[in-house]
């Protein structure tokens, strides 16, 4: 008889996790197991599968909210089984989202907050492709209005995520992306004036360019627009991409005109999982008054009983995310997220000034006057025999996920590193970060085993 019994007639004795059938063999990666297994022993064996993800909160590449606090939690599981798109079913979280809308109508400074449109969406993709698409399609009804040939749309912007480049392909619309400069972070409002023409949808200016994290000059670039209607009659409307900066300039820098203030500012969204600080996935679009979105977007559907207008791209949703983003604005209020991205800008800050004391880093964006977040490169990059691939890849052994990327074309020899500072990441944090950095630079340096041909290992857009 054997030293250790592994029958079923001794696991049923002495019951552990680990000595249960679907315990003794990888897990099923193809097919269905035929039977069925204890909901102990399942959830301990994926969770242990799920402990080789990286720390979420050291991962310093995504913009998306890392901390959810125990009320958001209990929040998301009181809807975890409620779908969004009923809003029959459930009219007081169709009544939440209608209130979450208006309050950023009216934080975004719309003429009407409380009569605005605008809607929830599963993330700022989506509420981007839905401004596009009410762009394009006033421009479609113009055109045709005037008797013009509507089939060669143009949309133009400066370095932006690769939402806007699906958006173009999948609606068929010319993307027109202007190059970031020499000397410059981002789009350059003269740069606008050679870009568009009369098959020119709007302009897409970015409230916190993805890749440097700073903001476009929206003011700016809204002055050239108007100049452009004067000059050449070309009547070109703005759609703010304010995925992150949506919830951050309105709080830090209330200096910067970027919002519904201008008329020209037709459409924003703002994506409430980043910097809204809801957890994943929720996105807001609003629009600036009711005729800038096309009636012929809006779907009236027959569904369980109720008539329910809809105008998102997905159909069916989670609510949770809904209810704890209306949780965030009522619990933080203006204050609240005032001191929270304070607190970010201020860590970033500290960062982006300790980093370029180490003497080995070039500070494109320390942090101040956009997203709290710190942009640099590598100096004497040529000279090193080793690259800001490789640091990110030295990083990884302490747990830190950093960004390294080149910038977009016409600057595309520059590879710069990028860390967002979000809600739950201090200065302690901040701190040891710029510790290991340290130990990182002094190993290579000791070590110069170069990685010059490698690419970046991080996708620098969420």
């Amino acid at each position: 008889m054997p030293l250790y019994q592994t029958s079923s007639s001794r696991r049923d004795e002495v019951f552990d996790i680990y000595t249960r059938d679907l315990s003794e063999q990888p897990l099923p990666k193809y097919r269905m197991p035929e039977n069925s297994s204890l909901a102990d022993t399942v959830y301990n064996l994926i969770h242990d599968e799920l402990l080789l993800d990286g720390n979420s909160r050291q991962n310093t590449a995504t913009f998306c909210t890392t901390y959810a606090s125990p009320q958001v939690q209990k929040l998301m599981t009181d809807c975890v089984d409620k779908n969004m798109i009923d809003k029959d079913e459930y009219p007081q979280t169709a009544e939440i989202e209608n209130r979450c809308v208006h309050i950023l109508a009216d934080l975004w400074n719309a003429p009407e907050a409380g009569a605005t449109q605008g809607c929830s969406t599963t993330g700022s993709s989506e509420a981007a492709m839905l401004g596009g698409l009410a762009l394009k399609w006033k421009w479609r009804k113009r055109r045709e209005a005037e008797g013009k040939p509507a089939d060669k749309p143009n949309l133009i912007c400066g370095p932006v995520q690769i939402c806007w480049h699906k958006f173009a392909r999948y609606f068929d619309i010319e993307l027109r992306e202007l190059p970031i400069l020499d000397g410059e972070l981002g789009m350059r409002p003269d740069q606008v004036a050679d870009a568009v023409d009369e098959n020119t949808i709007g302009v897409v200016a970015t409230l916190g360019v993805t890749f440097t994290c700073v903001y476009e000059p929206v003011e700016q670039i809204s002055v050239i627009l108007d100049q452009i209607q004067a000059e050449r009659g070309l009547d070109i409307p703005l759609h703010i991409d304010a995925a992150s900066g949506g919830f951050i300039a309105p709080f830090l820098h209330e200096d910067v005109v970027w919002d519904f203030k201008l008329p020209r500012v037709k459409s924003i969204n703002a994506s409430g999982h980043k910097y809204g600080l809801a957890p994943l996935g929720v996105g807001w679009v609003v629009w600036r008054e009711k005729q800038d979105l096309p009636e012929e977007l809006i779907f009236n559907v027959d569904y369980l009983g109720g008539q329910v207008p809809t105008f998102a791209l997905n159909f069916s949703r989670p609510a949770g995310e809904i209810i704890a983003q209306y949780y965030q604005f009522l619990r933080l209020g203006k204050k609240g997220y005032t001191d929270v991205q304070g607190a970010c800008a201020a860590a970033a800050q500290y960062l982006a000034d300790e980093l370029e004391k180490t003497g080995h880093f070039d500070i494109l964006y320390n942090g101040d006057g956009g997203l709290p977040a710190a942009c640099y490169s590598l100096k004497n990059s040529t000279e090193r025999g080793y690259t800001l691939y490789d640091v990110s890849e030295r990083m990884r052994m302490r747990g830190w996920q950093i960004a390294s990327y080149p910038l977009p074309k016409d600057r595309h020899d520059l590879v710069v590193q990028r860390v967002l500072v979000r809600h739950g990441m201090g200065r302690d944090l901040m701190a040891l970060l710029v510790d290991d950095m340290k130990r990182t630079i002094a190993f290579l340096d000791r070590n110069p085993l170069s990685n010059i041909e490698a690419g970046p290992t991080f996708h620098h857009g969420k």
